[in-house]
């Protein structure tokens, strides 16, 4: 053996040596607005996580949020075992041994979160998704509008300015609401100004407020009728945390919707979970780390706004959509 092979063996070694000791499995989810990491233990059960807001794809949001949940759990990095990333700019979370992309997380997620879901609704900051998901956590299918910010956190972000409140007054507002007013610019950039014209014409902030959930509500059954209504519905994603959101999507979709504790959590819940997966599959064949970072296996990303139906998500040719099973 070379002298070269040689030290490249010595430090395979060490690093099986230090992830066989180490115990715990990271998820981090780099979203459009949003930094999300869960640390999950040997049980899959979440240990800490960490919400940090700060612009879009913020690097210095993913480093405070990695930072402040390694903090909570009193670790360190040496003990996290393995780390997926997911979402917007999931290639940029360090040490990451693979990424996945945020539907096949957000799948797994939910359905570890609340066992039997079957329709995923995920609204964020920037985009939102709907998938479907079979008893395994697997997405069978999905629709996504990625292409404007139409009924997204932004969106609402808009409309609180408008109406001249604090994003956190929107859902009481909204829910105090009687009138169903025509709102008919679902675009982020021009609906401002339609808000503006209807507080110029006297309506009051509540209905404005109300009439601009409903038209997300149906905005949002495009996203459904693309890949199919099935319940039990779980809503995840920083909208989800809007009670008036999750009120008028329950009035359109005319069923209930279920909301974790933690919403925003569930892509990189489901990351910690595949981490955790890959780290028992490469115990077991005695070799941790074998498979190099850039060799991913991950879903074929496929981004599917309201107006064309989207590809199944199905068979990707080489790779699998998702490789691994809960065990």
């Amino acid at each position: 053996m070379s002298a070269g092979a040689r030290l490249r063996a010595d430090i395979d070694l060490e690093r099986w040596k230090e992830a066989t000791m180490a115990d715990h499995f990271m998820g981090v989810d780099l979203g459009s607005t949003t930094a999300k990491t869960v640390i999950i233990d040997e049980a899959g059960e979440i240990v800490a996580s960490e919400v940090v807001q700060m612009g879009a794809v913020s690097r210095a949001g993913l480093e405070r949020s990695l930072t402040t949940a390694l903090q909570s759990a009193s670790l360190a990095e040496s003990d996290i075992a393995q780390t997926i990333g997911t979402g917007y700019g999931r290639r940029l979370v360090p040490g990451a041994g693979r990424t996945f992309t945020e539907i096949t997380c957000h799948a797994r997620g939910v359905a570890a979160m609340c066992p039997g879901a079957r329709l995923v609704i995920d609204i964020g900051g920037q985009d939102s998704k709907t998938i479907l998901v079979d008893d395994w956590g697997i997405a069978e299918n999905f629709a996504m509008n990625d292409r404007c910010a139409s009924g997204t956190g932004r969106f609402f972000e808009v409309l609180a300015r408008a109406i001249e409140c604090d994003i956190a007054e929107l859902a009481d507002l909204a829910l105090s609401g009687e009138k169903d007013l025509e709102v008919s610019s679902m675009c982020a950039t021009f609906a401002e100004t339609e808000l503006i014209s209807l507080l110029a014409a006297g309506e009051r902030r509540e209905d404005i407020a109300a009439s601009v959930h409903r038209a997300v509500s149906a905005r949002t059954l495009g996203l459904v009728a693309l890949v199919g209504k099935r319940s039990p519905v779980v809503m995840t994603g920083g909208v989800a945390r809007n009670a008036a959101a999750v009120h008028f999507l329950e009035e359109a979709l005319q069923t209930t919707v279920a909301v974790p504790e933690s919403p925003q959590i569930t892509g990189a819940y489901g990351a910690a979970l595949l981490a955790r997966e890959r780290g028992r599959d490469a115990s077991a064949s005695g070799v941790e780390g074998a498979e190099p970072a850039g060799d991913l296996t991950e879903e074929t990303s496929r981004s599917c706004s309201t107006c064309s139906a989207p590809d199944p998500v199905g068979d990707t040719g080489d790779h699998p959509v998702i490789p691994l099973r809960p065990v």
